[in-house]
């Protein structure tokens, strides 16, 4: 996600110019985009022509920069794009004022948000905006004599680094380990969240046993994948088959997984943890909240007034964060949530027990 710029609207609500620049981006915003929000954009529309010049042909699309007053906000998933529908109340046609449209948001369309923002949605939007700019996922493809590191951007991948350090025999020959102690710098110092480490034969295998025990702290980030090739083309196998996606969703659900198994943990030994909205808001009344676990579907349905809990979940988040506790939201769409949503849908790690 791209911040391109920042102001403020009417009302006292705030502005954001944002460019999804993922599929994943589009997913974020649309637990951000609420009925009663401004989102301005260009788009297409079919015109009537009503006029004696004309014959009426059932309407000609025409390029138009509108603003919408949101009413529904819909992700379309396989078809990688957000649909946000609603009532049109500015537009570069005066006389499209008041009609309902739906404008597509698609990867690099630039929209322009009006609301009040709430914390965890500014936090998400700055989440995705830090996504972009430090690599989540290294690529690192060995061979004997060579090495390459790739980022895997928003974009697409670069190249991070390339070694070439002669093995084998020969007069310029240097022993293989220091062909992987460069390598294994390298990426103690890109800090990425997972390294796909890729090559033929069994010179990665070597590598990650000399990764392993030199740079201890890379040991559990790192998957190892065969390939053919090294350099672009060993990448371009890896993106081929998915290997990227997994890691990318393993990381988000390790991190999950592991707060849903604390806070089981801590449920079953009656110990430092609540479930439920009421007992959950109970808890952050009395400032006990050290971590609000919450899944997003059913955040976005209480915001948008359409469930059943009887808190203000809004009130509960602001109360959490303003006492220093930390606001997790899980995606519906990994195991962790569906335990989540079992649970009632919003759970807490508290700070003390309650009695």
């Amino acid at each position: 996600m791209r911040i391109t710029d920042r102001g403020h609207g009417e009302e006292g609500r705030e502005r954001l110019s944002l460019v999804p620049e993922t599929v994943d981006d589009l997913w974020h915003l649309s637990h951000v985009l609420e009925p009663g929000d401004r989102v301005e954009g260009d788009t297409t529309r079919r015109i009537q022509r009503n006029d004696d010049q004309m014959r009426d042909t059932g309407g000609e699309r025409e390029h138009l920069f509108v603003t919408l007053a949101v009413e529904t906000v819909e992700f379309a998933r396989f078809a990688n794009r957000l649909r946000v529908g609603g009532e049109i109340v500015g537009c570069s046609r005066e006389d499209q004022l008041g009609q309902h449209h739906t404008i597509n948001v698609e990867e690099h369309d630039e929209i322009t948000v009006e609301k009040r923002f709430k914390p965890d949605q500014l936090e998400r939007i700055e989440e995705a905006t830090e996504a972009a700019e430090n690599p989540d996922v290294a690529i690192a493809t060995v061979e004997e004599g060579a090495a390459f590191i790739h980022t895997v951007e928003q974009y697409g991948t670069d190249e991070y680094a390339s070694f070439t350090r002669p093995t084998g025999k020969g007069e310029y020959a240097r022993p293989r380990t220091e062909l992987f102690e460069e390598l294994g710098s390298a990426l103690v110092h890109l800090d990425a969240d997972a390294i796909i480490l890729a090559g033929p034969g069994f010179t990665k295998r070597d590598a990650r046993e000399y990764v392993a025990e030199e740079f201890p702290e890379l040991d559990a980030s790192i998957r190892v994948v065969d390939t053919a090739s090294v350099g672009d083309r060993g990448v371009h196998e890896v993106l081929k088959r998915g290997a990227v996606e997994e890691v990318q969703d393993e990381t988000r659900i390790a991190k999950e997984a592991a707060l849903i198994d604390d806070l089981t943990e801590r449920i079953a030994e009656g110990a430092k943890a609540t479930y439920g909205p009421a007992d959950v808001a109970e808890a952050a009344e009395f400032g006990a909240v050290e971590t609000l676990l919450v899944v997003d579907d059913r955040l976005r349905t209480e915001r948008q007034g359409d469930g059943d809990w009887e808190i203000d979940v809004n009130d509960v988040i602001e109360s959490v964060e303003q006492q220093g506790g930390d606001v997790v939201v899980f995606s519906s769409e990994f195991a962790p949530g569906e335990q989540l949503h079992n649970l009632g849908g919003i759970a807490a790690i508290l700070r003390y027990r309650l009695t």
